[in-house]
């Protein structure tokens, strides 16, 4: 499943997290690649020891988590804590490249099995040129380029690349998700189930029925959640 999901963030948060990043000291994207997206990978982000990064990670795992929408469709059990990256200049692209399924807690106590990726972007698409996140999966190829504040999840499963940025500069976070329900299929009945019971309890109110079908959701949640 790949969903679009608008004002994850605040706009004070999004005018926090652009005052900080012009203070930035951007390092080489491939420090956190594998072996084959390293091949491919051309593009800046904030150092891990940066104390930018910890309170832009803050901000940003705040917003994910009082987003309901976020929480339906990811299921999310464990986040790895999101890096923030740049494509600007000569640093301006990533080619297609799968992302690694599994990645260490930044203090090595963990590991984060990466179900779901996200992107969440930083600024508006009319600030740059191309930087456009292309998503190969079984819903075809997908070319997605949101309004700052906007976030993007797909399978982290999928080929996807980032296009070159010819004009200005790209500001995005990118994490990886452990979900709760490890089968993608299973998340989507999921998350369909609970979007239609939403609408069915605005439209009718708590009846029976609504009662019966959501203890139905959360027994196939426990049944499936590892």
């Amino acid at each position: 499943m790949l969903l679009t999901l608008p004002d994850v963030l605040l706009k004070e948060e999004l005018t926090t997290i652009r005052g900080l990043l012009k203070q930035a000291q951007w390092v080489d994207g491939r420090s956190t690649a594998g072996t084959q997206a390293a091949q491919v990978k051309n593009n800046q982000q904030l150092a891990e020891l940066d104390p930018l990064l910890d309170q832009i990670r803050r901000i940003v795992l705040q917003a994910l988590h009082r987003d309901p929408l976020f929480f339906s469709a990811a299921l999310p059990d464990k986040i790895l804590p999101p890096f923030v990256n740049r494509y600007s200049g000569e640093t301006n692209h990533y080619g297609f490249h799968v992302d690694s399924a599994m990645r260490s807690m930044p203090d090595g106590t963990a590991r984060v099995r990466a179900d779901v990726s996200a992107t969440l972007f930083f600024n508006d698409p009319d600030e740059y040129e191309g930087g456009e996140l292309v998503v190969q999966d079984v819903f075809g190829d997908q070319r997605i380029k949101l309004k700052a504040g906007a976030i993007v999840i797909y399978p982290s499963s999928s080929v996807h690349a980032v296009t070159p940025v010819i004009r200005g500069e790209r500001l995005a976070s990118f994490m990886f998700i452990q979900s709760m329900v490890r089968d993608a299929a299973h998340r989507r009945m999921l998350f369909d189930m609970d979007m239609a019971l939403v609408r069915l309890r605005q439209q009718h109110g708590e009846t029976p029925e609504v009662v019966q079908l959501t203890g139905i959701y959360h027994n196939l949640l426990r049944q499936w959640a590892l």
